[in-house]
């Protein structure tokens, strides 16, 4: 009789700092020492897109139908090759604080409540 193995174990999901919307510098690689803006923010995959960083070229074909569009804001577009931001992983970039110093975040609880604080500076994220 064959044994039957188990499931794969996932990692255990990791709570992230960086939101969408905040400023982050680039650490490591080929964007390294560059800042912008999180777009958006993929927590399961650890990874995040910066405005202007880690551009990535793919190859369209021409769009005509408005609702089934592959790519955000690709809808109605010529066929060609697109350039948008591509993936980097979260620890390939450090929070800036509000004076444009990159720290680290640390998590204070105070009523309940989760709050984002630099590590360098003790000022708060929000």
């Amino acid at each position: 009789m064959a044994t039957r193995k188990s499931p794969a174990k996932r990692p255990k999901r990791r709570s992230l700092k960086i939101r969408s919307g905040d400023h982050v510098k680039v650490t490591a690689g080929k964007d390294s020492g560059k800042t912008g803006k999180v777009l958006r923010v993929e927590p399961a995959r650890e990874r995040l897109y910066v405005e202007g960083l880690n551009m990535v070229k793919r190859a369209t074909r021409p769009r005509q139908d408005q609702s089934s569009s592959p790519l955000p804001g690709t809808a109605g577009q010529l066929g060609g090759i697109i350039e948008r931001e591509g993936p980097v992983h979260i620890s390939n970039v450090m929070l800036l604080d509000a004076k444009g110093q990159p720290t680290r975040v640390r998590i204070e609880r105070e009523g309940g409540k989760r709050f984002r604080v630099a590590k360098s500076s003790g000022a708060r994220l929000e």
